[in-house]
């Protein structure tokens, strides 16, 4: 069965640029796209709204959901384009929509600003909790914001694009991670650099110079070992990694400048309540302005 690419839509700038970013995603990837619009007041489904108050929401969905949709067809012909109004809270909506998608596409910080729908909260939340892999993308972020300028400065449409570039904890299993990253560098035919940060905990108390190089040394090591199947699988993938010390939150988003496309891992975790996004994602989705991806890991 095709997977969709699923977009939360709410009428905000930041909702628009995730739609259009999924689009060309889906159009990569050869899958459909599904643009849902969530809100628990609206009508049964098949029904119309009776109550002024509940008339203007269901108006507003639906002008939603027709504009992004007919704005899509007309900037990319070749993709196939569904859309649905869903009767559940934004958050609750998106984690169902998710299950049966590929990937969810959320604008970054949408602050909907006539509906209210898609807030910041509800994006950082359903990073937090979805099982699937989840993109956010800021307002503003354009095609031609994926490709390298040109000697004039300008983005060509048909240029090469941006690198991918992907956090990685040494610490943890993310086969899913990097498969995610390797996979969106192929679709782009575009380089990944792998970034990962260590430091030697301040409990070991003054370390001297060659216990650190013996550190970093190491951490060299597991990185080319970790990265060496990958490379494998992804032959046409440029993968060059950056071994950096110091706090992974400040180098992960430093290492997004001039990236197309930042991947960053969430270990997936069973509490259905509570923010479990972690440090690092949690600055990236506020500090960087490339798209970030949340890839949730065992």
């Amino acid at each position: 069965m095709i997977k969709p690419i699923v977009v939360g839509a709410d009428g905000s700038r930041e909702s628009a640029a995730a739609a259009d970013w999924a689009a060309r995603e889906a159009l990569r990837r050869g899958l459909p796209l599904r643009l849902v619009h969530a809100w628990e007041g609206l009508p049964s489904q098949g029904t119309e709204a009776t109550l002024p108050e509940l008339a203007a929401p269901q108006y507003w969905a639906r002008r939603v959901l027709r504009t992004m949709s007919e704005q899509l067809h007309a900037r990319y012909p070749k993709l196939y384009v569904s859309t649905e109004q869903l009767r559940l809270p934004p958050g609750q909506a998106l984690l169902a929509e998710a299950e049966s998608a590929e990937l969810l596409v959320l604008g970054n910080q949408g602050l909907g600003s006539v509906s209210g729908l898609f807030m910041g909260s509800v994006a950082t939340a359903t990073a937090a909790h979805t099982a699937r892999p989840l993109v956010l993308v800021r307002a503003g972020y354009t095609g031609d914001s994926e490709r390298l300028p040109d000697p004039s400065g300008e983005s060509p449409a048909h240029g090469p694009y941006r690198d991918v570039a992907l956090a990685v904890d040494l610490r943890e299993s993310c086969d899913e991670v990097l498969e995610f990253a390797f996979r969106a560098a192929e679709f782009r035919g575009a380089p990944l650099r792998v970034v990962h940060a260590w430091h030697v905990s301040l409990r070991r108390g003054v370390v001297g110079p060659d216990e650190r190089a013996a550190v970093k040394k190491r951490a060299e090591h597991e990185l080319a070992v970790l990265l060496a199947p990958w490379r494998d699988k992804f032959p046409k993938v440029p993968a060059r990694e950056r071994v950096v010390e110091g706090h992974p939150t400040h180098h992960v988003v430093k290492a997004a400048g001039g990236a197309g496309l930042l991947v960053v891992g969430r270990r997936a975790r069973r509490a259905a309540i509570g923010a479990h996004a972690g440090p690092v994602t949690h600055a990236v989705i506020h500090h960087v302005d490339c798209p970030v991806a949340v890839v949730p890991h065992d």
